[in-house]
Protein backbone atom coordinates (compact mmCIF):
# COMPACT_ATOMS: atom_id res chain seq x y z
CA UNK A 1 0.00 0.00 0.00
CA UNK A 2 1.30 3.44 -0.88
CA UNK A 3 1.94 6.09 1.77
CA UNK A 4 0.58 8.65 -0.74
CA UNK A 5 -3.07 9.39 -1.46
CA UNK A 6 -2.65 9.76 -5.23
CA UNK A 7 -0.26 8.39 -7.81
CA UNK A 8 2.48 10.28 -9.66
CA UNK A 9 5.88 9.32 -11.05
CA UNK A 10 8.79 10.19 -8.80
CA UNK A 11 7.06 9.66 -5.45
CA UNK A 12 9.25 8.20 -2.71
CA UNK A 13 7.62 5.35 -0.81
CA UNK A 14 10.40 5.05 1.78
CA UNK A 15 11.43 8.51 2.97
CA UNK A 16 14.57 8.87 5.03
CA UNK A 17 13.52 8.46 8.70
CA UNK A 18 15.60 11.57 9.48
CA UNK A 19 12.90 13.65 7.70
CA UNK A 20 10.14 12.40 10.01
CA UNK A 21 10.09 15.60 12.07
CA UNK A 22 10.66 18.04 9.20
CA UNK A 23 7.98 20.67 8.62
CA UNK A 24 7.32 23.09 5.79
CA UNK A 25 7.52 26.40 7.62
CA UNK A 26 7.59 29.42 5.35
CA UNK A 27 7.97 30.89 1.88
CA UNK A 28 9.93 34.06 1.16
CA UNK A 29 9.07 36.77 -1.34
CA UNK A 30 10.90 40.03 -1.98
CA UNK A 31 8.89 43.22 -1.63
CA UNK A 32 9.56 46.72 -2.93
CA UNK A 33 7.72 48.81 -0.32
CA UNK A 34 7.00 47.29 3.10
CA UNK A 35 4.30 49.84 3.92
CA UNK A 36 2.10 48.84 0.97
CA UNK A 37 2.85 45.11 1.24
CA UNK A 38 2.24 44.97 4.99
CA UNK A 39 -1.04 46.84 4.51
CA UNK A 40 -2.13 44.32 1.87
CA UNK A 41 -1.25 41.22 3.86
CA UNK A 42 -2.51 42.51 7.25
CA UNK A 43 -5.53 44.68 6.40
CA UNK A 44 -6.71 43.04 3.20
CA UNK A 45 -5.92 39.38 3.96
CA UNK A 46 -5.92 39.45 7.77
CA UNK A 47 -2.41 38.16 8.46
CA UNK A 48 -0.50 39.13 11.62
CA UNK A 49 3.08 40.36 11.80
CA UNK A 50 4.62 37.85 14.19
CA UNK A 51 8.29 38.82 14.03
CA UNK A 52 10.47 41.43 12.35
CA UNK A 53 14.21 41.09 11.89
CA UNK A 54 16.30 44.13 10.90
CA UNK A 55 19.80 43.67 9.49
CA UNK A 56 21.27 47.21 9.32
CA UNK A 57 24.75 46.08 8.28
CA UNK A 58 23.28 44.26 5.26
CA UNK A 59 20.45 46.78 4.75
CA UNK A 60 17.44 44.51 4.72
CA UNK A 61 14.45 43.61 6.90
CA UNK A 62 12.50 40.36 7.18
CA UNK A 63 8.82 40.37 8.12
CA UNK A 64 7.27 37.06 9.21
CA UNK A 65 3.47 36.97 8.90
CA UNK A 66 0.93 34.26 9.68
CA UNK A 67 -2.77 33.63 10.02
CA UNK A 68 -3.06 33.60 13.81
CA UNK A 69 -6.56 33.51 15.26
CA UNK A 70 -5.51 33.66 18.93
CA UNK A 71 -2.90 36.14 20.24
CA UNK A 72 -2.47 34.05 23.38
CA UNK A 73 -0.47 31.54 21.36
CA UNK A 74 2.24 34.07 20.49
CA UNK A 75 4.96 34.61 23.12
CA UNK A 76 5.75 38.18 24.22
CA UNK A 77 9.49 37.51 24.56
CA UNK A 78 11.28 38.39 21.28
CA UNK A 79 13.49 35.27 21.32
CA UNK A 80 10.63 32.91 22.10
CA UNK A 81 8.50 34.67 19.46
CA UNK A 82 11.26 34.03 16.90
CA UNK A 83 11.24 30.34 17.83
CA UNK A 84 7.43 30.32 17.57
CA UNK A 85 7.62 31.94 14.11
CA UNK A 86 10.14 29.39 12.85
CA UNK A 87 8.09 26.47 14.18
CA UNK A 88 4.70 27.70 12.94
CA UNK A 89 3.29 26.21 9.72
CA UNK A 90 2.64 28.35 6.65
CA UNK A 91 4.52 31.53 7.53
CA UNK A 92 5.04 34.20 4.89
CA UNK A 93 8.44 35.88 4.94
CA UNK A 94 8.52 39.24 3.19
CA UNK A 95 12.04 40.48 2.49
CA UNK A 96 12.66 44.19 2.00
CA UNK A 97 16.02 45.35 0.68
CA UNK A 98 16.33 48.91 1.93
CA UNK A 99 15.97 51.64 -0.69
CA UNK A 100 13.94 49.61 -3.20
CA UNK A 101 10.80 51.61 -2.32
CA UNK A 102 12.45 54.71 -3.84
CA UNK A 103 13.96 53.00 -6.91
CA UNK A 104 11.73 53.15 -10.00
CA UNK A 105 13.86 50.45 -11.65
CA UNK A 106 13.03 47.82 -9.02
CA UNK A 107 10.24 45.36 -9.71
CA UNK A 108 9.86 41.66 -9.03
CA UNK A 109 8.88 38.85 -11.36
CA UNK A 110 5.63 37.20 -10.30
CA UNK A 111 6.60 33.91 -11.93
CA UNK A 112 3.49 33.93 -14.10
CA UNK A 113 5.06 35.69 -17.06
CA UNK A 114 7.79 34.13 -19.21
CA UNK A 115 9.93 32.53 -18.03
CA UNK A 116 7.39 30.98 -15.72
CA UNK A 117 8.41 29.85 -12.26
CA UNK A 118 6.80 30.66 -8.91
CA UNK A 119 3.02 30.81 -9.35
CA UNK A 120 1.02 32.06 -6.36
CA UNK A 121 0.16 31.99 -2.69
CA UNK A 122 -3.18 30.45 -1.69
CA UNK A 123 -5.60 31.75 0.93
CA UNK A 124 -8.61 29.71 2.01
CA UNK A 125 -11.74 31.66 2.93
CA UNK A 126 -15.13 30.49 4.28
CA UNK A 127 -17.05 32.00 1.34
CA UNK A 128 -15.12 32.78 -1.83
CA UNK A 129 -17.93 34.93 -3.26
CA UNK A 130 -18.20 37.15 -0.17
CA UNK A 131 -14.41 37.44 0.04
CA UNK A 132 -14.19 38.48 -3.61
CA UNK A 133 -16.96 41.07 -3.16
CA UNK A 134 -14.94 42.57 -0.31
CA UNK A 135 -11.69 42.51 -2.30
CA UNK A 136 -13.42 44.24 -5.21
CA UNK A 137 -14.79 46.95 -2.88
CA UNK A 138 -11.26 47.47 -1.54
CA UNK A 139 -10.02 48.08 -5.09
CA UNK A 140 -7.79 45.02 -5.24
CA UNK A 141 -6.68 44.09 -8.77
CA UNK A 142 -8.05 40.77 -9.99
CA UNK A 143 -6.13 38.49 -12.34
CA UNK A 144 -9.15 36.17 -12.53
CA UNK A 145 -12.58 36.81 -11.04
CA UNK A 146 -14.27 34.01 -9.12
CA UNK A 147 -16.45 32.66 -11.94
CA UNK A 148 -14.37 33.72 -14.95
CA UNK A 149 -12.72 31.15 -17.17
CA UNK A 150 -13.00 27.38 -17.09
CA UNK A 151 -12.19 26.84 -13.41
CA UNK A 152 -15.01 28.54 -11.58
CA UNK A 153 -15.31 29.13 -7.85
CA UNK A 154 -11.72 30.32 -7.53
CA UNK A 155 -10.16 33.78 -7.92
CA UNK A 156 -6.72 35.30 -8.25
CA UNK A 157 -5.72 38.82 -7.16
CA UNK A 158 -2.42 40.69 -7.26
CA UNK A 159 -0.49 41.93 -4.26
CA UNK A 160 1.35 45.29 -4.45
CA UNK A 161 4.41 43.65 -6.06
CA UNK A 162 2.37 41.81 -8.68
CA UNK A 163 2.54 38.39 -7.00
CA UNK A 164 -0.61 36.36 -7.54
CA UNK A 165 -2.76 35.37 -4.56
CA UNK A 166 -5.35 32.63 -4.99
CA UNK A 167 -8.60 33.01 -3.08
CA UNK A 168 -10.44 29.71 -2.65
CA UNK A 169 -13.05 27.99 -0.56
CA UNK A 170 -11.95 24.68 0.96
CA UNK A 171 -15.02 22.70 -0.13
CA UNK A 172 -15.23 24.14 -3.65
CA UNK A 173 -13.50 21.16 -5.31
CA UNK A 174 -15.94 18.82 -3.60
CA UNK A 175 -18.90 20.99 -4.68
CA UNK A 176 -17.70 21.37 -8.28
CA UNK A 177 -16.62 17.74 -8.75
CA UNK A 178 -15.58 17.00 -12.32
CA UNK A 179 -15.09 20.72 -13.07
CA UNK A 180 -12.18 20.58 -10.62
CA UNK A 181 -10.67 17.35 -11.91
CA UNK A 182 -12.36 14.99 -9.46
CA UNK A 183 -13.49 11.65 -10.78
CA UNK A 184 -17.24 11.13 -10.63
Amino acid sequence: MSRHFDEAKGLCESPDPETGNYMFGHSMMRIKDPETSLDFYTRVLGMRLVRRFDFPEMKFTLYFLAMVPDDNDIPEDAGKRATWAFSHKAMLELTHNWGTEDDDNVSYHSGNEEPQGFGHLGFTVPDVYKACERLEKLGIEFVKKVDAGKMQGIAFVKDPDGYWVEILQADMAEKRGKDWGLAS
